[in-house]
């Protein structure tokens, strides 16, 4: 469904509980962001494993997939976290157990630094909550930002994807191995203008210095999820994340990648559920 809240009008799926509830362990509410230069349907296998004992919900995040209207100011990480409370407090969807991908991970933690209220934990999985090490992360961000202001260039992308298999070969780099359907659906999203100009914008303004100093202050519960072959936001990062989150509980998911929700749903559901039991 779509919701117009101020300037955006969000795409968001919400699954209900599927299966029989239990007196004793009532459903919860889940939120699964997805990552940077994804969408919703990332999600779209996990979802439903997840729906059969909770309550789902799923938004393309400012700009992604089908959210519409999104503004370059909106894609700076603080920003987001403050258009993404006033959905979910708009739906009166919370307190809520938040469970990241990627950059949706850091997303969900800033949330909850500003919007306590909303979240009840964090399940990150393949959460990148770091800024890239050594060299590269001195010369990724500033890059970043110089090529966002290149004339163009969402649109040169765009019409790149539909005529080259550089995004196969960008999935290929994750670390997973996904279906030819998986790879579908990031060409279609790589072939859309706007969403690969919101992806620039967000890559250009996401300020993983500065969270990363705010992550000693965050105190709900958090569990890190990594996976063994990712190659984008490799299992190190992870636990070197782990060291500024003292309450955080990590583990680490076998032969999987980046993508791992993706390619074994099945797996990271029976992780996220387990999760769900302790807390």
């Amino acid at each position: 469904s779509f919701i117009a809240l101020g300037h955006l009008r969000w795409h968001i799926q919400r699954l209900m509980p599927s299966g029989a509830e239990s007196p004793s362990k009532p459903p919860r509410r889940i939120v699964l962001l997805h990552g940077t230069f994804s969408s919703t349907h990332s999600f779209r296998k996990l979802g439903p494993l997840l729906a059969q004992g909770h309550e789902v919900l799923m938004p393309d995040l400012p700009g992604h997939g089908w959210t519409q209207g999104a503004r370059a100011s909106d894609m700076a990480m603080p920003n987001m976290a403050r258009l993404l409370a006033a959905l979910i407090e708009s739906l009166g969807f919370y307190p809520a157990v938040f469970v990241g991908h990627s950059a949706g991970a850091a997303l969900a933690m800033r949330l909850g630094l500003t919007s306590g209220k909303l979240l009840e934990s964090v399940i990150s999985l393949n959460g990148a909550l770091l800024p890239l090490p050594g060299l590269l992360g001195h010369v990724f961000a500033p890059a970043a930002q110089v090529l966002d202001f290149v004339p163009g260039l969402a649109q040169f992308t765009a019409w790149r994807s539909r005529h080259s298999d550089w995004v196969d070969r960008l999935l290929a780099g994750t670390g997973s191995v996904l279906s030819p359907d998986d790879v579908s659906w990031y060409r279609r999203l790589a072939s859309d203008a706007p969403h690969v100009q919101a992806v620039m914008d967000m890559m250009a303004r996401w300020d993983l210095a500065g969270f990363a100093q705010l992550l000693p202050t965050f105190r709900a519960p958090i569990d890190l999820l990594a996976a063994s072959r990712d190659a984008t936001v490799p299992a190190s990062e992870i636990k070197r994340a782990a060291l500024l989150l003292p309450q955080a509980r990590c583990q680490v998911l076998r032969d999987l990648g980046h993508l791992a929700h993706e390619e074994a749903p099945q797996t990271v559901a029976a992780s996220i559920l387990e999760s769900l039991n302790r807390h």
